[in-house]
């Protein structure tokens, strides 16, 4: 890949989180980029073209800053602890890439009415986060980690809803204080689930 069209997918990465896809003009992506309507169409064929590769390189950085360290933990509900902490101190911390927050729920808010067919390839991504708590959370409670009782859908429901109300704040305020509060209820939510003979 050059290095012109690694920095216009930079770029419009860092755009797209502030004023979502639609609302990020041609223009503002080839000042910010550097180049030229030439420059931009000898790797672009269009801007709905810019977008799979935008949304494909956002799907790179979530996975390796909401992954990190995963590997290392054997405890799945432990495991589920590092997750909510990468996500928020990873994740939506991450100015540098995500300037104005999270760029799933930007494009999922903008483009759900106006463009479905881009909206539900940013929903895939959040049915595949469900699937991952899901997963996480069964294994949890058939090794014991969770109580007997714990009703598995219901809690991932929770927990995904969790994160993505902390995410729309978090963009909203960029207050580090109360993104710290939101994900601490959600991981001590998980930790009052535990049986109570590991609390004892």
């Amino acid at each position: 890949m050059s290095d012109l069209k690694k920095k216009i997918i930079h770029e419009s990465l860092r755009l797209f989180s502030l004023n979502g896809f639609l609302g990020t003009s041609m223009s503002q992506i080839l000042e910010t980029a550097g180049t030229s309507k030439g420059g931009f169409y000898n790797h672009f064929k269009s801007k709905e073209e810019l977008f799979f590769q935008v949304l494909d390189d956002a799907r790179k950085i979530w996975r390796e800053k909401n992954l990190s360290g995963l590997d290392e933990i054997e405890n799945p509900i432990e495991k589920i602890k590092r997750f909510l902490e990468n996500f928020r101190d990873l994740y939506l911390k991450d100015a540098e890439n995500f300037p104005g927050g999270c760029i799933f729920i930007t494009f999922s808010v903008e483009l759900r009415d106006r463009r479905p067919q881009l909206s539900r390839e940013v929903n895939k991504g959040f049915i595949g986060l469900k699937h991952l708590l899901k997963r996480l959370l069964d294994e949890g409670k058939k090794s014991g980690g969770l109580s007997h009782d714990v009703d598995t859908r219901a809690t991932t429901e929770m927990l995904f809803a969790g994160m993505l109300g902390a995410a729309v704040m978090y963009g909203v305020d960029k207050s580090n204080a109360n993104l710290d509060r939101s994900i601490n209820t959600l991981i001590d939510y998980l930790e009052r689930m535990k049986p109570l003979k590991e609390e004892s």
